[in-house]
């Protein structure tokens, strides 16, 4: 079964992709509404939704058809391409879901990929206190140099630390990828690159706590497209963040 159905022609070859991975306060997927939007970037693709708790709904600016839970978004002119993930992964087809995103960015020839993923702000440590945004370079990947991620070598984005023992049990071997408090599935995704794997790949964690993260939303945009080498004046919300991402406001007349 293919992981991908087209909407409209469109070549994914040497294009970046970044993936936002359900996390604490959706702050991946918000940053990624504010990239399609501010970006003017079309649906390309609709990814196979049975790896996701299913759900249907209107799409934005009342556009044809429907909104599914994996979906391609990108632009002609653009070097790089977003997934937006609108529900969970299922418990029973986590690993599944994982190989088949990595066979899929693996056949599709992208040049580099870059997961985004919130991470529990009460778990942070006085060390990381300076800045919310930190980053985690997985050892068995290929360098980020002469890549679309290259800039992540220079920007001020410190490396991730877990606050937590690493240990594993009863080896008690440490892993090579720090425990992510809230941060979903990032952690198994990261754990799971493939050996052999050619891609350049990083992700970028940012520290929140579940509330109005449209201002963190737009914090972690502002670094992906910085990463990805492109500049944005202003951030758009969508429309449907007016209604829909906190519900519609409370009649005023309920409190006198």
């Amino acid at each position: 079964m293919s992981f991908i159905y087209p909407s409209v022609p469109f070549n994914l070859e040497g294009k970046a992709i970044v993936v936002p991975v359900v996390s604490t306060a959706n702050v991946a997927q918000l940053a990624i509404d504010l990239v399609i939007a501010s970006l003017s970037l079309e649906r390309v693709a609709v990814l196979d939704p049975e790896y996701c708790v299913p759900v249907v709904g209107a799409r934005e600016d009342g556009q044809q058809g429907i909104t599914t839970p994996l979906e391609l978004y990108g632009h002609h002119e653009l070097d790089f391409v977003v997934v937006q993930q609108r529900s969970p992964v299922l418990k029973s087809k986590k690993q599944e879901y994982i190989d088949a995103l990595f066979n899929f960015i693996k056949s599709s020839q992208f040049s580099a990929v870059l997961f985004l993923s919130g991470v529990d702000l009460s778990n942070r440590t006085d060390s990381q206190m300076m800045t919310p945004t930190y980053q985690i370079r997985p050892e068995n990947t290929p360098s980020l140099s002469s890549s679309p991620l290259e800039s992540l070598s220079s920007l001020p984005i410190p490396l991730y630390t877990s606050p937590v023992d690493q240990s594993l049990p009863k080896t008690g071997e440490t892993s090579s990828i720090p425990f992510i408090p809230g941060g979903g599935l990032m952690r198994r995704i990261l754990l799971s690159i493939p050996k052999g794997w050619e891609l350049p790949t990083a992700s970028l964690l940012q520290f929140v706590l579940e509330g109005d993260n449209r201002t963190d939303a737009g914090f972690l945009a502002s670094v992906v497209v910085k990463v990805v080498g492109k500049d944005v004046a202003q951030w758009k919300q969508p429309n449907s963040w007016k209604d829909g991402l906190f519900g519609t406001p409370h009649d005023q007349t309920l409190y006198g």
